[in-house]
């Protein structure tokens, strides 16, 4: 668990090599959020490790954050690949990266759980947001959310901390063991529950 290092500090013990810290996934973080008023748990990914993911690392990032929603008892979690907008474009790298991303779910790549993408975060959890946009609404009710850029997941998990009253926890996914990345703007219960879910993953492990 962070304790005062930055991130990058703690992070950079992580992946090196002789820690033996690293797997064959890609290292990625999650939030795990309790929305009042909405009916169950949401998944953010990724908050605060990658910045810019290339395609294959979010592959990995989208598998992280499936798996983590299995060991939290999300039988198929329904995953909504954010971006700006919700039609592809050749403009927009996120967008193709988010049909890519369904595509290769729809061929094995990814497993676990149902994809679709590119969405915004409203007309994933909203019917009329989805109505209005005549999309599909397969996703509605949604858990897992994979955002493209550092930017946009900071500015949806802040909306989701301030506005919304969450409550959050988070946890490092890929690594041999959970690790917590702690906020100094942390309150006492996330950082109890981030805990929490750090020991969740660890039984989890020894069960695999």
């Amino acid at each position: 668990m962070k304790g005062d290092l930055h991130t990058e500090e703690l992070m950079h013990a992580v992946v090196a090599s002789q820690t033996g810290l690293r797997t064959a996934r890609h290292i990625s973080h999650a939030y795990l959020m309790d929305i009042p008023d909405y009916p169950r748990p949401l998944l953010l990914t990724d908050v605060a490790i990658n910045i810019a993911p290339t395609l294959m690392e979010k592959v990995s990032i989208v598998q992280n954050a499936i798996d983590f929603a299995h060991v939290m008892g999300i039988a198929e979690p329904r995953v909504a690949i954010l971006a700006a907008v919700e039609t592809v474009s050749d403009r927009l790298p996120s967008t193709l990266d988010a049909a890519a991303l369904c595509k290769m779910a729809e061929r094995g790549q990814i497993t676990g759980g149902l994809l679709d993408g590119p969405l915004g975060f409203d007309n994933a959890i909203n019917e009329a947001a989805a109505v209005e946009k005549a999309l599909s609404r397969k996703l509605l009710g949604g858990q897992t959310f994979s955002c493209s850029r550092s930017r946009s997941r900071q500015h949806a998990g802040q909306a989701a901390h301030l506005p919304l009253r969450a409550e959050a926890a988070g946890v490092v996914l890929g690594a041999r063991v959970p690790i917590i990345l702690s906020s100094r703007a942390d309150s006492a219960n996330t950082r109890l529950a981030s805990c929490a879910l750090g020991v969740l993953m660890a039984r989890a492990g020894r069960t695999v």
